[in-house]
């Protein structure tokens, strides 16, 4: 259960103090990555914290980050609540005025907190600063061809009307939340299985402003453990989270009069695309070509749209 919704409050001038960021990571058997996702957040500027919330891991977990020395790294317990409990267990404990939810098997690009908190010391009044991601494989060899979406803008200003209609943040660690801005959203809901991160950016969005800035600042990591779960995935997976977005009373209250039907046909149309991606990824082409019937099914017109992302993703766009 969420908190109850309040009113965000006001914004203060970013370039009144230098702002601290707190970095959450949740941790659940991230041996191999951890240590690599701990250093990718310490070496950033303007970090003042980096909170590991273990969650039950049975791994080398946290005897890995009991033996990184620095003063900055806080680590605590979540008993196995799940990753969103994780979240919001860091959150609550995290002093920091700005925070990032950072994977413990990604990891930070040089310089991306910098980057992010100059953009927020010129957009004082948002509640959240975000970038973009590229893919790496197991490795940390890069495998996502992002880059050449160089010239593609995403939303600035009041995002709540777009992002209704399809999650285009996807990461939480590429953005900055201020923190008592995500406090007063109630933080992400822990009923939820997937898509929670979408879900929590909508509220935001209801609360205030969001800024992009257009660079790559995370580096986000495809391996055995998280591409056999989404390798699973179907569309109606990712539904009850639609279903929770439009039944959202702090959501609807921000959404246009008369938009909310639309808006939850594109939602569901943009996560059925995504699940089709994914299935291409994977080779299940049959699965991708029943999933772009489901999007005709919605909407014929969108079809184009949809057929050339899952073209797109074959070349790992």
């Amino acid at each position: 259960m969420l908190d109850a919704p309040t009113t965000a409050p006001a914004a203060t001038d970013a370039r009144a103090k230098k702002p601290a960021v707190s970095v959450v990571i949740p941790a659940k058997n991230a041996a191999a990555y951890i240590g690599e996702a701990v250093e990718s957040a310490l070496s950033q500027g303007g970090v003042s914290e980096v909170l590991i919330v273990d969650d039950g891991s049975t791994d080398e977990t946290v005897a890995i980050v009991r033996a990184i020395c620095d003063p900055r790294l806080r680590l605590m317990k979540n008993d196995a609540g799940g990753v969103s409990a994780a979240r919001n267990l860091g959150a609550r404990n995290a002093q920091g005025d700005w925070l990032i939810f950072l994977d413990a098997d990604d990891r930070l690009r040089p310089d991306a907190v910098t980057t992010l908190l100059t953009t927020a010391s010129t957009s004082s009044q948002a509640v959240l600063v975000y970038g973009d991601y590229n893919t790496i494989d197991s490795a940390g060899r890069t495998i996502g061809r992002r880059d050449l979406l160089k010239g593609r803008r995403k939303p600035s200003g009041n995002v709540l009307e777009r992002l209704a209609g399809g999650n285009f943040i996807v990461n939480g660690g590429i953005m900055l939340i201020r923190a008592d801005a995500f406090r007063a959203s109630g933080g992400f809901d822990v009923a939820l299985r997937y898509c929670e991160d979408w879900h929590c950016w909508c509220r935001l969005a209801a609360l205030g402003k969001f800024a992009y800035v257009p660079k790559l600042l995370l580096d986000y990591r495809l391996h055995t453990t998280n591409t056999m779960s989404a390798a699973v995935r179907t569309p109606q997976d990712f539904f009850p989270a639609v279903a929770r977005v439009f039944d959202d009373e702090l959501i609807l209250g921000k959404l246009p009069s008369g938009a909310a039907p639309r808006l939850r046909q594109a939602a569901e149309i943009h996560l059925v695309t995504y699940a089709a991606t994914q299935a291409v990824r994977f080779g299940r082409y049959r699965d991708a070509l029943a999933y772009l019937g489901m999007v005709g099914r919605r909407s014929p017109k969108a079809m184009p749209r949809s057929a050339a992302k899952i073209a797109l993703s074959c070349f790992g766009i």
